[in-house]
């Protein structure tokens, strides 16, 4: 995947937030009750980093006496709630496997209370807007959500790569313990991050040792790595005192692309047939407001449906139906020949019923953006010295590796081709690979939310039970 390709992911994830952020009010459904959700444990000690923030969490879902464990990793403004309908799935198919979904350090800066309220049925989606976003034109809402002042956030500057992976390599560990194999797959810059642990320097052992197996989903390495100048000049500009630590989504500053995202998914899964304000607002683009009155979740799917959707927004699609419904005068949304049915789509990003969590990351650090620049495929670069990664073992990794790599809408072929090269630098054997390019048929989110027919996943269980046998 070339890193403009990347990049033009990061920028364009901001329209699911504003696609979903303005929907009708009313009482929210019950939630039914659920023990699944987020559990932290220790990271690392990043400097400076207050050490209520070294932590890294994961979403357990499975049977606790599984030994073998798949470890996912998000991409860009995705948390970890994104993975479950997806990891329950998994460990419905297949014997003996665990899915832990990762949930990175940053979002321990999100405010969930009110979304928490609204999925216990005591928040109206009303209230939940104006919480998050409506006081922001509205005076008389007092009681509101808090901005958090970058210049208090200024360590999460430092919050790259060399953090993702050392975080992560605790989750590694804590999988390890159980006994069995364990996988390490990402998806969009969650695939560079897979790359650079397992190529990364741990004390003259590649992360890969630790592993069985590598799942590529629309994303991987980048193929040519930054300029030392480049490089240089990245972290100058983070690090001037007026930067924002945060990534800033076409120009909109954190938190808002996540609290539209957050809001907006959970009230349209909540509240699907009410008349849609977002259309009505003026505040979304003219391109993905529909020609005819839509309910919340018409206007959701026609602003993210890979037939209706702009080519803007090509990180943030699925294939969600047919469209928009014949009937009126407020038309619905007509499913027919989905590949993602639109209310699992929703609750992908919601993360509804679990407390505390959703799918998508309300802080993303510019810093890790960064730093996906340098990784190129594990090799020792002049970037990386600026960066200070290690990701320097690409030709180190153990040869009886298993690697699927599946491309889609957004990197395709190119992925499949970061698989093959990684493969061939450690002389790892065509035989250990699979590889499956649907990028004229799948769009960037289609693999983690197709259901029930998913071509990614028809590929993955065999995957895992070769895994699960091989030596």
């Amino acid at each position: 995947m070339k890193r403009i390709r990347i990049r033009q992911s990061v920028l364009v994830a901001i329209a699911i937030g504003c696609v979903m952020a303005l929907v009708s009010g009313g009482t929210a459904a019950s939630s039914p009750a659920t023990a699944m959700g987020v559990r932290w444990m220790r990271g690392f000690a990043a400097p400076g980093t207050p050490a209520k923030y070294d932590k890294v969490g994961v979403i357990k879902v499975g049977p606790t006496n599984a030994k073998n464990v798949l470890v996912l990793e998000p991409g860009t403004s995705a948390g970890s709630a994104y993975f479950v309908p997806l990891a329950k799935r998994i460990v419905s198919k297949t014997s003996g496997w665990q899915v832990w979904s990762v949930e990175r350090r940053e979002n321990l800066l999100e405010d969930q209370s009110e979304l928490n309220l609204a999925k216990d049925g005591a928040a109206t989606a009303t209230q939940v807007f104006d919480y998050y976003l409506g006081y922001l034109k509205n005076p008389s809402v007092k009681h509101h959500f808090q901005l958090i002042s970058n210049s208090s956030v200024a360590f999460a500057k430092q919050w790259g790569m060399n953090v993702a992976v050392e975080d992560l390599h605790r989750v590694i560990q804590a999988a390890k313990k159980l006994g069995g194999k364990v996988v390490l797959g990402g998806h969009s810059l969650g695939g560079a991050v897979v790359t650079a642990y397992a190529t990364w320097d741990f004390n003259g052992r590649a992360g890969a040792d630790d592993l069985a197996g590598l799942v590529y989903i629309d994303g991987g390495s980048v193929p040519s790595a930054l300029s030392a100048q480049q490089a240089t000049q990245e972290l100058q500009s983070l690090d001037a005192p007026s930067a924002t630590p945060w990534l800033a989504f076409g120009g909109i500053p954190a938190p808002y692309s996540g609290l539209f995202n957050a809001t907006g998914s959970l009230t349209a899964l909540l509240h699907p047939n009410e008349i849609s304000l977002g259309q009505s607002s003026g505040i979304l683009p003219p391109d993905i407001v529909p020609p005819v009155r839509v309910t919340n979740l018409a206007q959701y799917g026609y602003a993210l449906n890979a037939a209706t959707s702009p080519s803007s927004l090509l990180a943030a699609q699925a294939h969600l139906g047919e469209g928009i419904g014949a009937r009126g005068p407020v038309h619905g949304w007509n499913s027919t020949g989905a590949l993602t049915p639109i209310k699992r789509f929703a609750t992908m990003f919601s993360g509804y019923p679990m407390k505390n969590v959703d799918g998508t990351e309300w802080y993303f650090p510019q810093r890790l953006t960064d730093d996906t620049g340098a990784v190129d495929n594990g090799n020792a670069n002049p970037a990386q010295s600026v960066l200070d990664l290690d990701a320097t073992m690409g030709h180190d990794l153990p040869t009886g590796l298993l690697i699927y790599a599946f491309g889609a809408r957004l990197g395709g072929a190119g992925v499949l081709e970061d698989a093959r090269i990684l493969a061939e630098q450690s002389q790892i054997p065509l035989g250990n690979l699979t590889l499956v390019n649907r990028q004229s048929t799948y769009s960037h989110n289609d693999p983690a939310g197709a259901y029930p027919r998913n071509v990614f996943f028809s590929h993955l269980v065999p995957f895992l039970e070769k895994v699960s046998s091989h030596r």
